[in-house]
């Protein structure tokens, strides 16, 4: 008998954890929460300001985490592999919008379902990413934010702030199509400036200090966009750069703000908000992502890093130190 009874307080147990596992996705009155899954690449200021940003801007939507809604966050840690398995479990949980952070992870995603639609943000490109059709019209259950960067104007900045820049290095992950993307438009601006440059490309986060170390005393200045392998190890390429004195010009403000010198940066923050609208336009209106075209933020911000100028003791010229912070 003291077995059965045993059984019995089991059985209940797991009858009550069942329950309350069913009622954590509906409201008070019953009704069932909508399902928003949300996959990140890695941890690195720009990437989380966009989560940030995303999770908020529900909110001011009405859409509260656990009381109008439920988001399932999960991050891949940098490893192609989690995305997959991550994006896996997002498909099978039967989400009814998946949020996918950088462009490893909206591949991740895309490639699995067809059906549940998927907003994607901090993706330079979705085009050449083959996310979309076209970035105007995308014609797939894909749609979302791009975090293209003024990458000319970058350029531009590392001129204006070393005049005599004339050999520049491209500091990226050889595998992120985004940083391929902006390298070429990159190299244009180069071509039309007289700026000679030189590619050093990493394939895991173990290379950037070697990669880095092996562009000392070849180049005046370095580049990185917004590389996601770069920017969580920039600190790594300050470790190198900096006892070297060449400045490190980056693609987002956070790469800057943690060793890097300058940048004319997005706010990714924003750029998570605005991604929000578009995941209630869905939610609420029922709009079509394949019809929805890919948005940009308008505006970019220039960014200086003090405690970098003052490191590498280089002048900032009068007409941009407003940016100095």
């Amino acid at each position: 008998m003291k077995g059965v009874k045993i059984s019995i307080l089991i059985m209940c147990a797991l009858l009550v954890s069942a329950l309350c596992l069913a009622g954590c996705s509906k409201t008070d009155n019953g009704t069932k929460l909508p399902k928003v899954g949300i996959v990140q690449l890695v941890e690195h200021v720009a990437l989380d300001d966009a989560y940030k940003g995303f999770v908020d801007g529900l909110a001011e939507a009405g859409y509260v985490d656990g009381e109008t809604v439920k988001i399932d966050y999960q991050n891949a840690q940098g490893e192609q592999a989690n995305c997959v398995t991550i994006a896996q479990k997002l498909v099978n949980d039967q989400s009814d919008l998946i949020l996918a952070i950088a462009t490893p992870a909206a591949q991740a995603v895309a490639a699995l379902t067809k059906d549940i639609p998927i907003l994607i943000t901090a993706v330079t490109d979705p085009a050449s990413a083959d996310l979309v059709k076209s970035n105007e019209m995308p014609g797939t259950n894909v749609s979302g934010t791009s975090d293209l960067t003024p990458v000319e104007q970058q350029i531009k900045l590392a001129k204006q702030i070393i005049p005599d820049l004339k050999t520049i290095g491209f500091l990226y992950c050889s595998s992120e199509q985004n940083s391929k993307f902006q390298i070429d438009i990159a190299k244009g601006v180069c071509d039309s400036l007289g700026i000679k440059y030189i590619d050093a490309t990493v394939s895991n986060s173990n290379e950037i200090q070697q990669v880095t170390q092996s562009l000392v005393g070849k180049v005046d200045a370095i580049y990185s966009p917004t590389d996601n392998m770069i920017a969580a190890g920039i600190a790594t390429v300050a470790l190198v750069a900096e006892p070297a004195k060449i400045p490190v010009f980056c693609g987002e403000t956070g790469m800057a703000s943690n060793g890097g010198l300058a940048t004319y940066g997005i706010n990714y923050y924003e750029l998570g908000k605005q991604t929000a609208k578009q995941a209630v336009s869905i939610l609420k209106d029922g709009k079509n992502p394949a019809e929805m075209p890919i948005e940009y933020l308008e505006n970019a911000d220039l960014y200086i890093n003090k405690k970098t100028v003052d490191a590498l003791g280089i002048t900032i010229p009068t007409e941009l130190q407003y940016g100095i912070k």
